[in-house]
């Protein structure tokens, strides 16, 4: 964001604190009941300005809660989401696997067969003196 724009924000923001000061001091006379009696004037001003900041503080304060409550929330379902999908492929591996025990013992002769003189091999350049 350039400067100007920024000079403008800061203007137009300045204008409208200005305006809401004088408003709230001498405009149409604000006032606040409280259990029946009515605040006028500056008091109803100071008054109204005070419970609708403590108002928006409140505000703040239950959205920051909600939002880490969220926070959690949303990451323990992402962890179960993860557990879920581990404990589907478990069982689709669990459930599979039977079916394949044709497959995997041709597969484990082979590799055993491949495996073995790769060892030897390894074995005997270990023993060869540099």
């Amino acid at each position: 964001m350039n400067s100007t724009a920024k000079k403008l924000i800061l203007a137009t923001l300045i204008l409208l604190l200005a305006t809401m000061a004088c408003q709230s001091i001498f405009g149409d006379g604000m006032s606040v009941n409280i259990d029946g009696d009515e605040f006028n004037g500056p008091l109803g001003a100071v008054l109204g300005v005070m419970f609708g900041g403590m108002g928006m503080l409140l505000a703040a304060v239950v959205m920051v809660c909600v939002a880490i409550f969220l926070c959690v929330l949303f990451a323990s379902l992402g962890i179960l989401a993860v557990f879920g999908v581990a404990l589907a492929a478990v069982v689709a591996v669990a459930a599979v696997s039977p079916l394949l025990l044709p497959l995997l013992i041709p597969i484990g002769l082979y590799w055993l067969l491949v495996s073995r003189p790769r060892k030897l091999r390894q074995q005997a350049m270990l023993e060869q003196p540099v």
